[in-house]
C-alpha cells in the first residue's frame, strides 16, 4: 500500500496537481525524517550523481569518500563556476552536506543552507556544525528572508519539484543575486512537467542560460553504488519500509524506473544573473 501511495504523490507532482498541499507535505515529511533518521553518517538527502568513467575523479579527504556519489551532484553544479571569495546561498539545504562541502572545499568567503523544514534546519545545524563561513538558517524558497543582491551564487540541487510556486522561487533566486552572479540547479522532472518548467525559468528575464546537462545516467549510476547501503538502513525501520524504498529511489522502485526509462529526465542547468 505504501508503495502504491508514493506512485500516486509522484504522479500527481508531475501533472501539477494541488502545488501548495504538495509543499506543505514535503516540509511535514522531511520534519518527521529529521526527526527519526539521525544517523550522523548521512548528511545529504539527494540521490546522487557519478560522472562518466572516462572523466578524472575529483578529489575528496578520506573522510568524506563515503558520501562521493552525493557530493557528485554538488561537484558537477559547481564546475566551472567561481567560488572563491564569494557569498554562496543553497536553497533546500536539507542536511547540510552541501553546504558544508561548499565552504570546505570552494574558499566561499560565506557559505549559508536555507531550508524550509525547521526540524532539518536543526539537524543540518547537528551534523555539520557553523563557523564564521558555514551556517544554516530556516527560510521558504518563494520568499527568501534576504535582501537584494546579497549572494553571488545560489545553489539549488534536487529541491525545486517541491516548491508551490516555481515562478515565484525563480524570482527571489534573481532578487538574491548580485548581477553577474550564478545560479546552478539540479532536479528531476517527469515529461509532462518540462514544457511548465521551461515557461518558469524562461520568465525571468534576468537569469540568462549558460548551459543545460541531461544527468539521469549518472544519477542511475549513483543509485545502483548507493543501494545497498539504503536498503541497509531502511531495514531497521520495518513500517515505513515500503515507502522509504520508494522514497529513497531503490532498485525497483517506481523513480529509479523511471529515471532508467526516461519517463523522468534529472537535469542541470547553469545561469547568470545579467548585469
Amino acid at each position: 500500500m505504501t508503495s502504491r501511495v508514493f506512485d500516486m504523490v509522484l504522479e500527481a507532482a508531475d501533472r501539477g496537481i494541488f502545488p501548495k498541499a504538495r509543499k506543505w507535505g514535503w516540509q511535514r515529511l522531511y520534519n518527521l525524517m529529521s526527526r527519526f533518521w539521525t544517523d550522523g553518517d548521512w548528511r545529504f538527502m539527494n540521490y546522487g550523481y557519478l560522472p562518466p568513467a572516462d572523466k578524472a575523479a575529483f578529489p575528496l579527504d578520506e573522510i568524506d569518500e563515503p558520501e562521493r556519489a552525493f557530493i557528485g551532484l554538488y561537484f558537477q553544479a559547481v564546475d566551472g563556476v567561481d567560488l572563491a571569495g564569494k557569498r554562496v546561498l543553497e536553497v533546500g539545504c536539507g542536511r547540510g552536506g552541501g553546504t558544508a562541502y561548499v565552504a570546505k572545499y570552494h574558499g566561499a568567503a560565506k557559505a549559508v543552507g536555507v531550508d524550509y523544514s525547521p526540524v532539518t534546519v536543526k539537524r543540518a545545524q547537528a551534523l555539520n556544525g557553523e563557523t564564521d563561513v558555514l551556517s544554516y538558517a530556516f527560510g521558504d524558497a518563494e520568499k527568501l528572508p534576504f535582501e537584494d543582491g546579497s549572494f553571488d551564487v545560489v545553489v539549488n540541487i534536487e529541491s525545486s519539484h517541491c516548491y508551490s510556486d516555481m515562478d515565484a522561487f525563480l524570482r527571489e533566486v534573481a532578487r538574491v543575486l548580485t548581477p553577474g552572479g550564478s545560479f546552478t540547479w539540479a532536479d528531476m522532472r517527469g515529461k509532462a512537467m518540462m514544457p511548465g518548467t521551461d515557461t518558469s525559468f524562461e520568465a525571468v528575464k534576468a537569469l540568462e542560460k549558460q548551459r543545460e546537462t541531461v544527468l539521469s545516467p549518472g544519477v542511475v549510476a549513483a543509485l545502483d553504488q548507493m543501494n545497498e547501503r539504503k536498503v541497509a538502513r531502511i531495514a531497521k525501520i520495518p513500517l515505513a519500509g515500503r515507502f522509504f524504498k520508494e522514497f529513497a529511489g531503490t532498485k525497483g522502485s517506481a523513480l529509479y524506473k523511471w529515471l532508467k526509462n526516461g519517463e523522468v529526465i534529472y537535469l542541470a542547468r547553469v545561469y547568470r544573473k545579467a548585469g
